[in-house]
């Protein structure tokens, strides 16, 4: 099952923030799109799976890191869930903020 990953798409996967902060930093595309989902609707699923199955608060660490790294808080997977979508079907409160944050500072030309 590794071998289906790519390794930014397995830190994602295990919600491992430090090695996908490493592997963004090495050149890793934070807008890279396996299967039927991007980096980021990956880390918001993985984030919001998680916490329904470990009944742990939402973390919201490699949705943090992913956007800190350019990824495109509006881009969709090709199923066409955009990252907000995502957020909103976990009630990620805490991405949908961050979403909501990165969106309105690029509509107004900022970073």
């Amino acid at each position: 099952m590794s071998d289906y990953w790519t390794p930014a798409h397995h830190a994602v996967e295990h919600e491992d923030a430090e090695a996908l902060a490493r592997l963004l930093a090495e050149g890793a595309d934070p807008d890279e799109v396996l299967g039927n989902m991007t980096l980021l609707t990956h880390a918001i699923d993985a984030e919001g799976d998680g916490a329904l199955q470990s009944a742990q608060p939402l973390s919201v660490h490699t949705t943090a890191v992913l956007l800190a790294f350019g990824a495109d808080p509006e881009l969709a997977d090709p199923d066409g869930r955009t990252p907000l979508d995502m957020a909103n079907y976990y009630a990620h409160d805490l991405a949908v903020n961050l979403l909501d944050t990165h969106i309105s500072k690029r509509a107004c030309g900022s970073r």
